[in-house]
């Protein structure tokens, strides 16, 4: 057991350098606005109540080079303690994108889907909404969305 434990303890701290080395790609990779993750709407927000809402400069954190900001002291705590957990997926592109081409769109940060504890963000502008025809054939586009991703920090 005490292997175990200091196994998983230098996991842990081995992993903060390995995130910190990737910050630069990390922040060509995730889709930035005003250099804020999210479009600065907070990551924990969607998943408490299903709505998404904007953060505050005085509560901001960065986790691997990319800058997320929240609504209050709570919501910032959460994501200190999980950041993976709240992080949204494919870099907060659009996931329809992702999944039918590969390409990088930019989102609505209000049009979004959580499945399996996931956060997925869709483009839907110029009266194209994306998020419908994700779920039209999700299976599909989930597996493509990751495979594609996967590909981008090739």
């Amino acid at each position: 057991m005490k292997i175990i434990l200091q196994l998983l303890l230098l996991t842990i701290l081995g992993s903060s350098p390995v995130l910190a080395q990737n910050a630069p790609l990390r922040q060509s990779q995730f889709f930035l606005k005003n250099g804020l993750a999210l479009q600065g709407y907070d990551a924990v927000s969607y998943f408490n109540g299903n709505k998404p809402l904007k953060g505050k400069s005085d509560f901001t954190t960065t986790y691997g080079g990319v800058t997320y900001r929240f609504a209050n002291a709570a919501n910032l705590d959460a994501f200190k303690k999980a950041p993976a957990r709240y992080e949204p997926q494919y870099g907060g592109w659009c996931a329809y994108a992702m999944g039918d081409d590969g390409s990088k769109v930019e989102v609505d940060p209000e049009t979004f889907k959580l499945d399996d504890g996931k956060l997925y963000l869709f483009y839907n502008k110029l009266f194209t909404n994306t998020l419908p025809k994700w779920n039209k054939d999700e299976t599909r586009l989930h597996r493509q969305a990751d495979e594609n991703w996967t590909k981008t920090f090739r």
